[in-house]
């Protein structure tokens, strides 16, 4: 009987783990080793001050909650010794960027790799991803190019206004 209760104890925490991973932008597959305890509380601090989630889970619970939501089989080779893992519901780039600047920081540890938007990357790629600025960062950036011709279109209308409402007013005298 008890075996029965820790298969569908495993069962649940898969359920949980896909539903998470189907939830998240991205998830930063990280190797913690090295890492005391005070700095794994500064570590979870940091993500859940951005909005993120730092779980250690077993590998192989991992693998079958990828395996159930259709996540490429290569993840697989990532989960090889003890794995902690950023998960950013509403970032995708905040948990690689942080994850980054605390390896530099700290000089141990590494980043595995991660899934993004569903596809598995390697830690090349959530490298790349953590040198990305923020979202908000790119919202005002694109927001800004769009602007700048309306901007533009305004200054010019109201030249052409002012030119020619000097010029009636010189041709009224």
């Amino acid at each position: 009987m008890a075996n029965a209760s820790i298969i569908a104890q495993k069962e649940q925490l898969v359920e949980e783990i896909a539903e998470k991973l189907q939830k998240a932008q991205s998830v930063v597959m990280f190797d913690y080793r090295g890492l005391t305890v005070s700095e794994v509380t500064d570590l979870r601090a940091q993500m859940r001050k951005a909005g993120n989630e730092y779980i250690v889970v077993k590998n192989s619970m991992v693998e079958r909650a990828a395996e159930k939501i259709g996540i490429d089989a290569s993840v697989n080779e990532m989960l090889k010794g003890p794995s902690a893992f950023a998960i950013g519901y509403d970032d995708a780039v905040s948990p690689a960027k942080i994850l980054k600047d605390v390896v530099k920081k700290l000089k141990k540890c590494e980043i595995k790799g991660g899934i993004v938007n569903g596809k598995v990357t390697d830690a090349a790629g959530i490298d790349a991803l953590a040198e990305l600025p923020p979202k908000e960062v790119l919202i005002a950036r694109m927001l800004g190019s769009m602007m700048s011709p309306i901007s533009g279109l305004a200054i010019v209308l109201d030249q052409i206004a002012k030119k020619n409402g000097g010029e009636t007013a010189e041709a009224a005298e």
